[in-house]
């Protein structure tokens, strides 16, 4: 077997370097698409949710409110895998061990799979201790089992290997997108019909698909490509038609030990949303704010609201009494998020804050807003998931920790 040439790697490494400056490029695209959409779909989902409640039980319309609230709970999904694609979903980051992950999905997976495909789990005699979100995680395996699943109509087998890996000068020359280091590699194999040459330098690419029409979004692949990447791993695929395809999939081992508190899951809060104290609601798009400020009405708040930063500024120096909750959209024109809720704890220290946004995790941060469960609400919501945040973001102290200092950033994302 001859070597390759210098000229041979050299066109390698252009061609992965121009791959990946593609997927940015449609990941900003998707994720600026996503925003904006999250916005429509919170209005349809809001303005079904208060038509029902203003409904009889019984009442014939009640059903197409329904299937018009289940549709935007679909296109919401859409775009939160969009997001995903991007690298620009909010994550809830754990340590975890890998293998006791995939022992809590494994028995998900066999039934996903069906009777006639074998499944095989091989875990690490190693402790494979990875940082990333448990939900997302899920994503990954569900929409590559699918994918597996759908190679192998007439059956066969899919295997999920667990191995740790140190990636040396070596492989990082083959590949310079990969730092050097400790991994966990999490192989994801199947004996299907296989990915066409010309169809591999696509797969990760959103809204490709080989599938029928009407048998697939595009946007399996796509997902676990963006997951992937914002937990800081690398993901490789190697296929031939007819023998099957392989998924390689790396993540960083995490330093910080494990927590053993956290679970794969979490339980979704069934609290009341009802209350009596004053809440002051900054959101700049009236069509978002109004149906929101007109629920919290109806759950027996007293509701103040207001356009962006400034106004709501206006709004409180002319309210005489306690401001019990801010309720504010992140990113706002003339004043963000942050700089109102730090104007406002000079003034009001009583106040407790709660942050909306559906921009991505990155565009928070340079707003100075790190993730937090109780504090943030990602949109597009539901109106009783915001009425429920209400409740626990009330429940906290004032000025809780973590909600004082917050630098409000230099300048806006452009």
């Amino acid at each position: 077997m001859s070597e390759k040439s210098p000229q041979t790697d050299s066109h390698q490494l252009q061609a992965q370097l121009y791959h990946a400056q593609k997927m940015d490029a449609i990941g900003q695209l998707a994720a600026g698409i996503a925003h904006d959409f999250n916005n429509l779909l919170l209005v349809i989902s809001s303005y079904s949710e208060l038509g029902m409640e203003m409904l009889p039980s019984r009442h014939p319309v009640r059903w197409k409110l329904q299937e018009i609230l289940n549709a935007s709970h679909r296109a919401a999904a859409l775009t939160r895998q969009l997001l995903a694609f991007a690298r620009e979903q909010v994550q809830t980051l754990q340590d975890l061990d890998l293998n006791n992950l995939l022992q809590d999905f494994a028995k998900l997976l066999s039934r996903l799979l069906g009777e006639n495909i074998e499944f095989q789990l091989m875990t690490s005699d190693e402790v494979a201790r990875v940082k990333l979100d448990p939900v997302q995680f899920e994503q990954i395996l569900l929409n590559l089992a699918n994918n597996a699943r759908d190679a192998m109509p007439e059956g066969g087998k899919f295997t999920i290997q667990i191995s740790k890996v140190s990636l040396d000068g070596g492989y990082i020359q083959l590949h310079p997108a990969v730092s050097a280091g400790d991994y966990v590699l999490m192989t994801v194999s199947d004996t299907g019909q296989g990915i066409a040459p010309e169809h591999l330098p696509r797969v990760f690419e959103p809204f490709f698909t080989t599938k029928p029409s009407g048998k697939g979004t595009g946007l399996g692949l796509a997902t676990v490509y963006g997951i992937v990447k914002q937990c800081g791993g690398h993901i490789w695929v190697y296929s031939e038609p007819g023998l099957g395809t392989s998924f390689k999939i790396y993540l960083p081992v995490s330093p910080s030990p494990l927590d053993s508190t956290h679970s794969a899951t979490s339980a979704v809060h069934q609290e009341s949303c009802r209350g009596s104290e004053t809440i002051l609601f900054v959101e700049d798009e009236e069509c978002v704010r109004l149906p929101a400020c007109e629920f919290l009405s109806h759950s027996g708040y007293h509701v103040l609201q207001a356009a962006d930063g400034l106004d709501a500024i206006r709004v409180a120096q002319a309210y005489d009494g306690i401001i019990h909750l801010l309720v504010t959209d992140v990113v706002m024109p003339q004043m963000s998020g942050n700089a109102l809720a730090a104007r406002f704890w000079q003034e009001r220290p009583e106040t407790r804050v709660l942050y909306l946004s559906g921009y991505p995790e990155p565009v928070l941060m340079h707003h100075g807003i790190t993730q937090c469960e109780l504090l943030f609400l990602e949109k597009p919501y539901t109106l009783k998931t915001l009425g429920v945040r209400i409740r626990q973001a009330l429940s906290l102290p004032s000025r809780a920790p973590g909600q004082v200092q917050i630098p409000e950033p230099a300048s806006r994302p452009v």
